[in-house]
């Protein structure tokens, strides 16, 4: 399982970005995949999660309306829209899933297996 996550910058508050994670080792029709970030100091959260195989997604209240998660099934790639972004989103944001979890609200609320590497995601005020 390899997951290739791009698309981090420095953005300001408002201001839209689009993250990419590409997928390898494994189609996107079955497991539930997911973005997660990391901001200093704190622990890992999830940001979005979605069902590959039901098209299902999982937001927490702190993101729901302002980012969305879809996924490009011919390129095996997911992305996540962030859109309105706050400095608070400030973090590294990785991608992850667990190939035995199906579920989009189980996988963000568990926490996946195998972890992408990030790509740094900066807001200023």
């Amino acid at each position: 399982v390899q997951l290739q996550a791009s698309g981090g910058g420095l953005v300001q508050a408002g201001g839209s970005l689009r993250l990419s994670c590409e997928a390898s080792g494994f189609t996107l029709n079955r497991p539930a995949i997911g973005w997660f970030r990391q901001a200093p100091g704190k622990e890992r959260e999830a940001v979005s999660c979605l069902s590959t195989n039901n098209d299902n997604t999982y937001y927490p209240d702190f993101v729901k309306g302002r980012f969305t998660i879809s996924r490009n099934k011919t390129k095996n790639v997911i992305y996540l829209q962030m859109d309105n972004l706050r400095p608070e989103d400030t973090a590294i944001y990785y991608c992850a899933t667990d190939l035995g979890q199906a579920s989009s609200y189980a996988l963000c609320h568990n926490g996946p297996r195998d972890w992408g590497q990030g790509t740094q995601v900066t807001v200023s005020s």
